[in-house]
């Protein structure tokens, strides 16, 4: 007889599971006693982290622990508590949602997952090709604390099938795919979106040193990552290259060395005008999606004007970040650190999976 967990127990698992993940960091990683179940996953983890970067090159032992260390400080008792106060759970009816994955960056899906087994539903989990060895590894982690778990949690190679709703997360040109294919079961469809900040001349060289990791941070991959800049007539770039400088230990990775270069180069064939400091290429371009290490601009004349197209065009949009210049907009540095209620494309995935 399959045991209905509380929600408190839901929420005292991925405590658990903070707690475990606390312990690796990008300056030392520590393994604590009081974790539960350490003996057998903490070195394995740790293993399993120093291997990330074979299964996917882009995920660096630097990045992986990023992410894990962002889902560490995220998974905290009061972060939870916070974020299912404002939800009523009491008329959950288990349903299994199709989880479909992305892989741009560590752990991307993770939240996804969260939400499904905090509402009390079954997660019927597609990784991607990129990315399908973290998250099921958290997974045996929960399982261990919580063996009823097993029953609430599957992951699939192929074809996703017997599900009631689905998550589907990956480009503009597969989300019309997954519109096709689902157009029968209550669905949220991501498509590719981009980051944007909005400078007036009037930042801190801190806050461009910021805005270097909202820019570099996984390379660029994560449709958090800032890759357009909407500047003011005459801005002088100088203190934005000023500050990222720090970051130029970035074209030593092969991968991102590669793509610059390349990028580059088709750049100058088409004889676009480049701003270029040999580790980042800066063009005038309307679009929002730049390449691997190209970050657009475009100038702006009137701020409301501006403020007014961020709103008419905020499906193409992930975040903003400025000097409180636009609404909602959030502090240089902070992309890559979303709170547990910071949905992707502003979609309540609790409510949704509450409404089923």
């Amino acid at each position: 007889m399959q045991i209905i967990l509380t929600l408190e127990q839901k929420k005292n698992i991925f405590i658990e599971l903070g707690k475990f993940l606390s312990q690796f960091s990008t300056v030392k990683s520590l393994k604590k006693i009081s974790v539960l179940n350490n003996e057998l996953f903490f070195k394995d983890f740790m293993d399993l982290i120093e291997l990330s970067q074979s299964h996917n090159g882009w995920y660096t032992k630097e990045n992986v622990l990023f992410a894990i260390h962002s889902w560490a400080e995220a998974l905290t008792e009061e972060n939870l508590n916070c974020w299912i106060s404002a939800y009523n759970f009491s008329n959950i009816q288990p349903k299994t949602i199709g989880l479909i994955l992305a892989g741009n960056i560590p752990l991307v899906g993770f939240h996804d997952f969260v939400c499904v087994i905090l509402s009390g539903h079954k997660a019927l989990v597609k990784t991607s090709s990129s990315d399908q060895h973290l998250l099921p590894f958290l997974a045996k982690y929960i399982i261990s604390i919580e063996p009823e778990l097993k029953n609430q949690i599957t992951f699939v190679e192929g074809k996703l099938e017997n599900f009631d709703a689905v998550i589907a997360t990956g480009s503009t040109n597969t989300s019309r795919y997954f519109d096709y294919y689902f157009k029968e079961k209550p669905s949220i469809i991501r498509k590719s979106r981009n980051s944007v900040a909005v400078l007036d001349g009037t930042e801190s060289k801190e806050q461009m040193i910021a805005l270097g990791e909202d820019i570099f941070r996984y390379f660029g991959l994560g449709c958090r990552n800032v890759s357009k800049l909407f500047v003011p007539k005459r801005y002088n770039f100088d203190l934005f290259f000023n500050g990222i400088f720090p970051y130029q230990d970035i074209i030593k990775y092969e991968k991102y060395a590669n793509n610059y270069d390349y990028n580059k180069a088709v750049f100058l064939m088409s004889n676009f005008k480049l701003l270029d400091n040999e580790f980042l290429t800066i063009k005038e371009d309307a679009s929002y999606a730049s390449p691997i290490a190209s970050v657009f601009y475009e100038y702006y004349d009137d701020l409301n004007v501006l403020k007014n197209r961020i709103v008419t065009e905020s499906e193409q949009i992930q975040c903003i970040v400025s000097n409180n210049l636009i609404e909602k907009s959030i502090p240089f540095g902070t992309t890559q650190k979303p709170q547990l209620w910071d949905y992707a494309d502003n979609v309540d995935t609790i409510e949704f999976l509450l409404t089923l």
